[in-house]
């Protein structure tokens, strides 16, 4: 292993740390401390890979926003625009819990997008958390669907809102419980069907 890859392995690994910890410990109670003593490494070498805990918490919102945009860009908005509205949900959500299973950080990542959205979270990391949105992109495949004849009547945007709430309790529930069953995607897709 070269020596670059091994500084994006010992990256990668403080930031994993760090995201485990601020969702168990939560963000003010998770010391850099904490988080170089867990990967492990010194708190001194730690600063050489980021700043602050500030930088290193903004630096996981950057990648959860970045994981969030897969949802309305690139091949996932095309194929959004071709699949009926409820296949393109129900297809995601899929996809979506399937990566989740392999990678059980992204549950993790769930939590601290939505614990960075709160009041009172470092205004720079809140501000990427808030640009996240999801919502309208899924407001406006609700709109789709319920002209299709797929969805129910009723505001697409609090439809979407009601859809992604039970997502994220779903996701926040999966990283409590390693064990849980992955739900039926249809289930979710089920609160948006007439």
């Amino acid at each position: 292993m070269t020596r670059k890859e091994q500084k994006e392995e010992r990256r990668k690994a403080i930031l994993m740390t760090a995201l485990t910890l601020f969702v168990t410990k939560g963000y003010y109670d998770t010391k850099i401390t904490d988080i170089a003593e867990a990967v492990p490494m010194s708190t001194g070498l730690m600063f050489h890979y980021f700043e602050s805990k500030e930088v290193l918490l903004e630096e996981l919102v950057k990648m959860g926003a970045e994981g969030t945009k897969a949802l309305s860009s690139g091949p996932a908005a095309q194929a959004a625009a071709d699949l009926p509205a409820d296949q393109y949900l129900k297809g995601f959500l899929q996809q979506m819990f399937s990566y989740a299973k392999e990678q059980p950080w992204v549950f993790n990542m769930f939590v601290l997008m939505g614990q960075v959205r709160r009041n009172g979270m470092p205004e720079e990391a809140r501000r990427i958390a808030m640009d996240v949105n999801s919502i309208d992109f899924t407001a406006k495949l609700i709109r789709k669907g319920q002209k299709e004849g797929i969805f129910r009547k009723g505001d697409p945007v609090l439809l979407s809102r009601c859809f992604w709430a039970s997502v994220q309790g779903i996701m926040e529930e999966m990283a409590i419980d390693k064990d849980m069953e992955v739900p039926d995607p249809e289930w979710l897709v089920a609160i948006l069907r007439k």
